[in-house]
């Protein structure tokens, strides 16, 4: 016998608000090696939390360039073309905002409230993002103040996604 608190009865309607929000990764290069089944796995749990998408650009631009501005603006034309017009950005970013656990599954649970179209969170390349993904996002988030190959970063932001749907869950 278990005694049924607020936060038991609560929590299924968080939940179902949390899974009416769509969730959009936007990342250049795929996830290769021993990461790939790590990202999977977690993007299959947050997949259970959210309408989770993820969408993967090529790397570098077309005619092999090592330009670090014309890799970034090659890099940019792909990531905002996979960005639908409505949905809020969130560009991750070294000089962006922190946020705990907590903090993100709360900004998330926001956007159900409101019943936001989704978030998209764009992941740069090599060289990081191009100034117009900048200007696009709404928000910058930081995962950590040292640089992250993109492989790590989406292992991150994956992980605390399903982190955020199960801190919603109760």
């Amino acid at each position: 016998f278990r005694v049924r608190t607020r936060r038991d009865r609560c929590a299924p309607h968080s939940l179902r608000r949390a899974r009416s929000v769509k969730v959009l990764i936007v990342a250049v290069g795929a996830v290769k090696g021993a990461l790939a089944p790590v990202v999977a796995d977690y993007e299959r749990r947050a997949s259970h939390h959210w309408k989770l998408s993820v969408e993967e650009v090529p790397a570098g631009t077309k005619s092999g360039s090592k330009d670090a501005q014309a890799v970034m603006s090659a890099e940019a034309e792909r990531l905002l073309a996979r960005v639908p017009a409505e949905v809020d950005v969130v560009a991750l970013t070294r000089d962006g905002k922190s946020m705990d656990s907590r903090e993100l599954a709360g900004y998330l649970d926001e956007h159900a409230v409101r019943s936001s179209p989704g978030v998209a969170f764009v992941i740069g390349g090599a060289y990081g993002l191009d100034p117009r993904v900048i200007a696009r996002s709404r928000r910058r988030l930081s995962l950590s103040k040292m640089t992250l190959p993109h492989e790590v970063a989406r292992l991150v932001l994956s992980e605390q996604l399903y982190r955020a749907g199960t801190i919603l869950r109760g």
